[in-house]
């Protein structure tokens, strides 16, 4: 019974710096992935306006193409412009 006691005292003093050292531990791989998710989502923020101003310029793009073809004189533009005016019209009649 004595050295059982001895022995739970033993444990006991070496288990709280183990415990100390493993609580450390944790709480800096905590800090670690808390620091990687502000950056994944620093980097979605990111992905997304870059996202938004690449669909904006596309869209400018078209608009720009779309001038340029209403704007043109090749008669098959024209050709065109003019079935679609007729589909229109049949459409809504």
């Amino acid at each position: 019974m004595e050295n059982f006691i001895g022995l739970v005292a033993v444990v006991m003093v070496f288990s709280i710096p183990l415990t100390a050292i493993w609580t450390t531990h944790l709480r800096k791989s905590q800090k670690v992935k808390l620091i990687i998710v502000k950056d994944e989502i620093e980097l979605e923020k990111l992905k997304y306006n870059n996202f938004l101003l690449e669909t904006e310029k596309m869209r400018i793009d078209l608009q720009q193409k779309q001038e340029n073809l209403l704007g043109s004189s090749d008669p098959l533009v024209l050709d065109l412009q003019k079935s679609v005016q007729t589909e229109t019209k049949t459409i809504s009649t």
